[in-house]
């Protein structure tokens, strides 16, 4: 597990450098989005997840009282969260 979570933080900076194309696609086809962040995320902070609103100002952003591993920590309640979501 430890390997495999320093190759996607090795890997971070190929993410980076696509961010342009990403934000181009939200901003021209506007698609449903929902981002369910944790509040206390050291790496991914709060801002991040209310920038998709730039691109989509529809997008529903969530935050939930957890940190970086959120699936761990509140799963029941982010299944909950796109459940809702897709009901919509």
């Amino acid at each position: 597990m430890t390997e495999l979570q320093l190759d996607l933080f090795g890997d971070y900076q190929s993410n980076v450098a696509l961010y342009p194309a990403f934000q181009r696609y939200f901003r021209t086809h506007k698609p449903p989005f929902l981002a369910v962040w944790g509040k206390n995320d050291p790496f991914f902070l709060p801002p991040g997840a209310e920038a998709f609103k730039r691109d989509i100002p529809d997008a529903v952003v969530r935050f939930l009282n957890t940190g970086h591993f959120a699936l761990e920590t509140h799963a029941s309640e982010i299944a909950a969260a796109i459940r809702e979501f897709l009901r919509d």
